[in-house]
């Protein structure tokens, strides 16, 4: 395998771990009163930064914000996203044999 692609694979899934930590770190944060939480903002930013699967897959695992709409549709848009973009990085550095 190419360096360049097994490193974006490693980013890929090192980014879906750390989104599943932070989905289950939330959650049970948001169990506890009196903690600061993890802010949506940073869930939807680790999901534009290749972290969607993680954050999709914590979400249903741990019952975490799947009552919220803009969840519900924008993580599985960024997922798409996500997807035509490491296929694009794909094309571009894949060599035909």
């Amino acid at each position: 395998m190419d360096p360049k692609l097994q490193a974006i694979s490693v980013f890929f899934i090192l980014m879906n771990l750390l989104s599943v930590f932070i989905i289950y770190l939330d959650k049970k944060k948001s169990r506890e009163t009196g903690t600061e939480r993890i802010s949506e903002g940073l869930i939807f930013f680790l999901a534009t930064l290749f972290g969607s699967a993680g954050v999709f897959f914590g979400m249903f695992t741990f019952h975490h914000k799947t009552k919220k709409w803009y969840f519900l549709i924008g993580i599985p848009i960024l997922f798409f996203e996500n997807m035509a973009f490491l296929y694009v990085i794909y094309l571009l550095f894949h060599s035909p044999r």
